[in-house]
């Protein structure tokens, strides 16, 4: 069978991908700031044979480990950027290791490791069955900051790409064909003039205001820009005290849609809004913009040869303790389970998933950086079960699911699924250019235009 050699590499090298995820759950890092994991994805490919650049795209912590030569390239896309506030042990009750520190409430522990033993497995049978081709893997920052992956392009990353792939764990096993918002995010800094509130009010010239008002004039635009729109916001500033006239204030804007023209124009709209604002209070206003990505775009010739792939390799069935485990996950959110059941038309009793792999083509008002590649080359993006069925996202189950046995499985099922497709490229050149007659239709003639602005630097 195809892939065969390389799931058996995969099994193979099996302690080394579990103590990789292990160490990259144990040392959860904000984006841009990956340098632990960094490093260990670094020296555990340099071992396994590959190319490896650190710092690719211009990113520091970027990696691009390289292995083969020639067409087709097949890009693996990993992550490993943790989320603030969600530092939690393997339990079934929220119980942080620190009170307040970050933790992988996303999996992206199991996303990063699950690349890498896809294409440590990959170079195994393309080394024994002598196949022509190149795979790289990619360790994307700052997913979470929906940054990372624009900054790599605009820095010519995945440059020479045929086709890629990106896996995310999830609650269940499925191929998606649905849609991710494109986002823009972005801060307006009003500076004002301070006074005494109560004694010279004439004098102050509030930035709160200025934010207050911005805010007002969002939620009017809401009814002028078309359904699929998104404006959400936090005031990050709001001035000391009541009885000081605030001389700075701050509001933070994300704006999404399901496609990138229209997360533009409501972005342009939303900038006037906070000009108007600031004419309206006699204050200046600063637009600080924050990053944006793409909507996803995904690939139906891709998103059909996963689920071949996932129907081709059993995944490991859950024991009586883990299914125990995710029944006590679930009754802490039972509501998200329920929810969670009812999609996909799963039984009440239903706690880990293990059925058959499926081609979905359901939307998400969620956004994710993988959508620019998506906008460069055609690409695969799916889920495995990694969880148990009432795990939300970004959450402490979430976090406990990762650096458990549940999500161990489920990473090293979707690394043989990744594996096994590089495979089937590798050996069908056909693949690809079927690939990219769609991925022509979908452009429509229109080219990639990275959202992030030249003079938008690496976050600090």
């Amino acid at each position: 069978m195809i892939g065969s050699i390389a799931i058996q590499e995969i099994e193979a090298k099996r302690p080394a991908l579990d103590a990789l995820s292990q160490a990259i759950w144990s040392h959860p890092e904000a984006g841009f700031h990956e340098y632990e994991a960094c490093k260990n994805v670094s020296e555990l490919l340099r071992k396994e044979g590959f190319q490896v650049e650190v710092g690719a795209g211009g990113v520091p912590t970027a990696i691009k480990a390289t292995f083969g030569s020639g067409h087709p390239v097949i890009g693996f896309m990993g992550e490993f950027d943790a989320l603030p506030g969600l530092s939690q042990k393997v339990s079934t009750v929220k119980d942080p290791v620190e009170e307040g520190a970050y933790g992988h409430g996303c999996g992206h522990n199991l996303l990063c490791t699950a690349h890498v033993g896809a294409v440590i497995g990959l170079k195994e049978e393309m080394r024994r069955q002598n196949l022509p081709g190149t795979i790289i893997f990619y360790a994307c920052p700052a997913e979470e900051l929906l940054i990372g992956k624009p900054l790599m392009a605009r820095g010519g990353a995945f440059e020479g790409l045929d086709v890629a792939v990106n896996f995310h764990p999830n609650k269940i096993s499925e191929a998606t064909v649905g849609v991710s918002t494109a986002v823009n995010s972005m801060k307006f800094h009003f500076k004002g003039r301070s006074s005494h509130a109560a004694n010279a009010p004439e004098n102050g010239r509030s930035a709160l205001d200025a934010v207050e008002l911005t805010d007002i004039g969002a939620n009017y635009l809401r009814e002028h820009v078309s359904s699929d729109v998104r404006i959400h916001y936090t005031i990050t500033d709001g001035g000391v005290v009541p009885n000081v006239v605030p001389d700075k204030a701050c509001v933070w804007y994300y704006v999404r849609a399901f496609s990138r023209e229209a997360v533009e124009n409501a972005y342009e709209r939303l900038v006037k809004i906070a000009q108007g604002a600031a004419m309206m209070t006699e204050t200046e206003v600063e637009v600080e913009f924050l990053g944006g990505c793409y909507n996803t775009m995904n690939n139906h010739v891709l998103a059909e040869l996963v689920a071949e792939c996932m129907n081709r390799i059993p995944q490991e069935p859950w024991t009586e303790e883990e299914i125990s485990f995710a029944a006590a996950l679930d009754e802490q959110s039972p509501d998200s389970a329920a929810a969670t059941r009812a999609k996909y038309g799963l039984s009440p009793d239903t706690h880990l998933y293990c059925g058959p792999g499926k081609v979905t083509n359901f939307n998400s008002y969620g956004s994710t950086d993988i959508g620019d590649v998506m906008h460069l080359v055609p690409t695969a993006y799916f889920f495995t079960g990694c969880t148990n069925m009432g795990a939300p996202a970004h959450s402490w189950q979430f976090a406990s699911c990762a650096g458990s046995s549940i999500g161990e499985k489920g990473m090293i099922y979707a690394a043989k699924i990744m594996a096994m497709y590089g495979a089937r490229i590798l050996n069908d050149p056909s693949i690809v250019a079927r690939a990219k007659e769609e991925f022509d239709r979908q452009m429509a003639g229109k080219t990639y235009k990275c959202p992030v602005p030249d003079h938008v630097g690496i976050p600090k």
